[in-house]
C-alpha cells in the first residue's frame, strides 16, 4: 500500500532499483507493479493506492510502531545502506545485528517502513 503511486514508482525504481512492469489505468488510480531487474518474470510488487480506510489505519499503525511492512533481501547490507544513504534515504534503523542476521529499516516515503536484510550464503 502506498499513499502516492507516482512518488512510490519514482522511489521504487529510481532509488531502490526495481523496474516498472505493469502500468494499467484503473479509474482514478493505476494497476502498477514493479519487479527486480534480475527476475523480470518473477514476483511483482504491487504499488497499491491506500484508499481503503481500514487498510490505511493498519499501514499507519505499523509505521507509528516502527514495524516494517515488508522485507527485501540484499547481498551486501553495508553497501546498500551506504548507497541509499547517499541518495537521501532516511533510515529508522541503521545496519544492526538482529536474530542472527544483519538488517536495516528505511522509510519508503509512501507510508511504509521497509526492512532490508543481508542474504545468508
Amino acid at each position: 500500500m502506498v499513499d502516492d503511486q507516482a512518488r512510490a514508482l519514482a522511489f521504487y525504481t529510481e532509488v531502490l532499483g526495481f523496474v516498472k512492469k505493469a502500468d494499467i489505468p484503473a479509474g482514478e488510480f493505476r494497476w502498477l507493479t514493479v519487479v527486480s531487474p534480475d527476475a523480470p518474470e518473477g514476483i511483482e510488487l504491487t504499488l497499491e493506492p491506500n484508499v481503503f480506510p481500514p487498510a490505511r489505519t493498519f499501514q499507519q499503525g505499523l509505521f507509528a510502531a516502527g514495524i516494517p511492512y515488508t522485507e527485501f533481501a540484499v547481498d551486501d547490507l553495508r553497501a546498500e545502506y551506504e548507497r541509499l544513504s547517499a541518495l537521501g534515504v532516511r533510515f529508522t534503523l541503521p545496519p544492526t545485528q538482529a536474530d542472527g542476521q544483519h538488517i536495516a529499516i528505511l522509510d519508503d516515503t509512501c507510508g511504509n517502513l521497509i526492512q532490508i536484510a543481508e542474504r545468508r550464503v
